[in-house]
């Protein structure tokens, strides 16, 4: 739009943003002092025209459009020019509610919660850090990020986390919580803050266990192993759903699992005393089943290049996410019913009920039996193990099949 064909003021946003530069700088008044600049390379500002206390008439830029519009533009000159009414200097009281709205973005939670974020980046490897992020940008920000932080109260933080708690993702509520108790944390340390408001929060919320462990019907699960098996995405992570189901360890033993801890000639799986999780100071042995090693022999197509099994995409010296089939798991529609840690407690109740022997299933598991016969008790039912879980995983194929054989104590009945 030429600046000829401008009808009325104050200037339309349609004006605004189709005014087109010419070959001079050129100012066209919007009212009360207001004008908007259009320069010859065509960026666009607002400038307020007014009289300073010594009586002379001065400029007072008010930012650029579109940052800046129409209806923000024409607010602030309002504001400064009630200040030069009242006899103070524009510039001055400008400036002032500058450094006032600054104060004030830093003081609001999203600014506290990416501070806290970016003091443990060296800690986190790609993965988390991008993760921890978009939980807080997700279920956070958009109630508080641009609250102060400090006028956030317990009931509200109760309230946003048991929101969360009746969607049923009890895991991720639980995490939040964490996130922002630390960030909260963080301002109490550096004297910003007096008082944690989520302190004590956690005694009146689920503890996440229930997500933690959430596993399906045994009515169901013949379609959770279909599904898997049929996983669309990521051929390692669908491997690896396939290899939690059979193993029953924990999802972080597998995760960071190495290839030089298995020796598939003799089907066993040695889990080294260090492993995130190994909390008997022991070594844990994993007899692997014919399917097992099949799927393990397919995955080392795939990484076996690499020292773990399931390397980082970003780093391949790191493990994929701690919620890497979690997230596959919720892919496939089996959020707050299935996790990766549930197929320990759906394998515990398959072989209980099935009549294996209670010691034999609490060594799988790597369960330490109490008192005295837990330290010393280190067979390990290595030989009971290897047939209990070879039967498990022809159960658990006849269940995808729907061709399932009942057993007592090992005999077909």
């Amino acid at each position: 739009m030429k600046r000829s064909e401008i009808k009325r003021r104050p200037l339309s946003d349609t004006t605004l943003a189709g005014l087109e530069p010419d070959t001079k700088e050129y100012r066209e008044q919007d009212g009360n002092g207001l004008y908007f600049r259009v320069k010859p390379d065509g960026q666009k500002s607002w400038q307020l025209r007014y009289k300073t206390p010594a009586g002379k008439w001065s400029w007072l830029g008010l930012g650029g459009y579109p940052e800046v519009s129409g209806a923000l533009a024409r607010q602030k000159a309002a504001e400064l020019r009630n200040d030069a009414a009242e006899g103070k200097n524009p510039m001055a009281t400008k400036q002032a509610r500058q450094v006032a709205e600054l104060e004030a973005s830093s003081s609001t939670f999203s600014a506290l919660a990416r501070e806290w974020h970016a003091s443990r980046l060296k800690t986190w490897d790609a993965g988390t850090a991008k993760r921890v992020l978009g939980a807080l940008e997700r279920h956070v920000f958009p109630a508080f990020g641009n609250r102060l932080y400090t006028g956030i109260l317990s009931m509200e933080w109760m309230e946003l986390l048991r929101g969360m708690e009746r969607q049923g993702i009890l895991e991720q509520m639980s995490r939040v919580r964490s996130y922002c108790k630390d960030a909260y944390d963080l301002a109490r340390v550096t004297g910003r803050a007096i008082n944690n408001p989520l302190d004590g929060v956690h005694k009146f919320l689920s503890s996440g266990k229930a997500e933690n462990y959430a596993h399906v019907s045994l009515e169901e699960l013949p379609a959770l192993l279909r599904a898997i098996r049929s996983y669309p995405h990521a051929k390692d992570v669908q491997l690896g759903l396939r290899l939690l189901t059979l193993v029953a360890v924990r999802p972080s033993e597998l995760r960071e699992a190495r290839w030089d801890e298995f020796d598939l000639d003799k089907r066993l799986w040695t889990i080294p005393v260090g492993r995130k999780g190994r909390k008997k100071g022991l070594e844990h042995l994993v007899p692997l089943s014919d399917q097992a090693v099949e799927l393990l022999v397919e995955l080392r197509r795939l990484t076996g290049s690499y020292p773990l099994l399931f390397p980082g995409r970003s780093d391949r010296t790191k493990p994929r996410s701690d919620t890497v089939f979690l997230m596959a798991l919720r892919r496939l529609g089996y959020e707050g019913r299935q996790t990766g840690h549930g197929f320990r407690h759906i394998a515990s109740t398959i072989l209980n009920e099935h009549g294996f022997e209670a010691d034999h299933i609490e060594a799988q598991l790597s369960h330490k039996a109490p008192g005295v016969r837990g330290i010393y008790n280190k067979a390990q039912y290595l030989a009971q193990r290897t047939t209990m879980m070879q039967w498990y995983a022809d159960y658990l194929d006849g269940l995808e099949k729907g061709n399932v054989v009942q057993v007592h104590f090992g005999k077909v009945v």
